[in-house]
């Protein structure tokens, strides 16, 4: 149906957008306190992109992408995830090469294949962050501290911090070899999905949806009984900071995250407000990701926030988001020298801030005034050809249902006054 939006798709109307505008730029401005700098990449990617990094074995690359061929016979693939494309862009411009390290924050749509459910959609909007350059875990800490502030400050309560290590390449081979001995028993029930990761990466197995596979994975031997010293250390390290910032965090061993790029940290924010626990934010450290896409051995780490996820969670905790968008002034004319003049009042008044309408249906008095209330505006300049000829405009106070008289000279400086602006 050509009036009907593709399904998992959304409309973003104008009475909701004053919430996203809200959060866009409450997330911008915390970023931007923290030292990061706004990255935007293309909507689409060349598949290749997303099989090295996001990994051959995910569920994104297997089953969720929107993948198609170009006219030049070219795969292309819109991007089902944000970090993939700021390492690309990263490694392009040779941003390595810039004294470390590099903070960037984005906030895009992504696109995957999959059940459109509450908070999840085919097309859905991220916040990102992305911290290259560094493997100390002052980065991790700072990426969990950016994420926590900003939940708090967006008023959402019962939001748990969950931290483990999935270890790095040299440990995980040991973790991988205890976890097929585990499975191989129960080999023939698993999915066929995770047959196929059996051998390629047994790992993803753990992140299996399937309500079979999360029964065969109960009791399964977890990564951080397989650490190295320098994947124990640097988790030690990061608790460490965590408690210096007074961020209370839960050890969780299940914790693997849907990408295959991680190392060492994974995190989730969960959300226990709604009637089923939700990851509002899920990131992590991805040491060997950068050097995967054709860069120099570069360390990093970041996390994904989901907007959709976001405004539904501040629902379920009854959040009331300020609505700032709304109409200060509502001009009302009647007669051709008023408007003119209130034609040009409009001008002056929005070039110095103010929200201001007017009426575009040439309506009479009392329809206009009808219009004004519809618009929630503040105040409402009414203005006729006798009162152009007085030189005295009237202004109707409309929460207040009060009416003062006021020289045509002195309305602008007096509206910016009572507004504050």
């Amino acid at each position: 149906m050509l009036t009907n939006a593709p399904k998992g798709t959304k409309d973003m109307l104008p009475q909701e957008a004053y919430k996203w505008r809200y959060v866009r730029t409450e997330f911008a401005k915390l970023a931007d306190r923290y030292g990061f700098r706004q990255i935007d990449t293309p909507v689409f990617e060349h598949t290749e992109l997303f099989h090295r990094g996001v990994g051959d074995t995910t569920d994104i690359v297997q089953k969720e992408m929107y993948t198609f061929e170009d006219h030049g016979g070219r795969s292309i693939t819109l991007r089902p995830e944000g970090t993939s494309p700021v390492v690309r862009s990263f490694v392009e411009h040779k941003a390595y090469a810039d004294p470390q390290p590099t903070k960037m924050f984005y906030d895009i749509p992504c696109f995957r294949y999959e059940k459109p459910q509450a908070g999840r959609l085919r097309q859905f909007h991220q916040f990102g962050v992305e911290v290259f350059g560094s493997s100390d875990m002052l980065a991790d800490a700072e990426v969990i501290s950016l994420g926590y502030e900003f939940l708090r400050r967006m008023g959402i309560t019962g939001v748990e911090l969950r931290i483990n290590s999935i270890g790095c390449p040299s440990c995980r081979e040991g973790h991988r070899k205890a976890l097929r001995d585990f499975l191989r028993p129960r080999y023939d029930e698993l999915c066929s999905t995770c047959k196929d990761r059996f051998e390629k990466n047994p790992l993803r197995i753990l992140d299996c949806k399937s309500p079979v596979c999360s029964d065969i994975v109960k009791g399964a031997p977890v990564m951080m009984d397989y650490l190295c010293d320098d994947c124990r250390d640097a988790f030690e390290q990061l608790k460490e900071n965590l408690d210096a910032m007074n961020i209370e965090y839960t050890v969780d061993t299940g914790i693997v995250r849907g990408l295959d790029y991680y190392t060492k940290t994974a995190f989730e924010f969960v959300s226990n407000t709604g009637r089923a626990q939700s990851t509002v934010c899920g990131g992590g450290r991805y040491d060997n990701l950068i050097e995967q896409v054709g860069g120099p051995s570069t360390p990093g780490v970041g996390f994904g926030l989901g907007i959709e996820r976001l405004l539904l969670t501040m629902e379920e905790c009854g959040i009331d988001i300020p609505n700032e968008g709304g109409t200060d002034v509502f001009i009302v004319m009647m007669g051709d020298k008023a408007k003119k003049y209130g034609l040009g009042l409009v001008s002056e008044l929005r070039a110095r801030g103010i929200n201001t309408q007017i009426d575009l249906l040439s309506r009479n008095i009392k329809g206009q005034m009808k219009n004004a209330d519809r618009t929630g505006a503040g105040y409402a300049v009414i203005v006729g050809d006798n009162e152009i000829e007085k030189g005295i405009i009237s202004v109707k106070v409309l929460a207040e249902s009060r009416q003062i008289e006021v020289p045509m000279d002195e309305i602008t400086e007096m509206l910016c006054r009572e507004l504050g602006k």
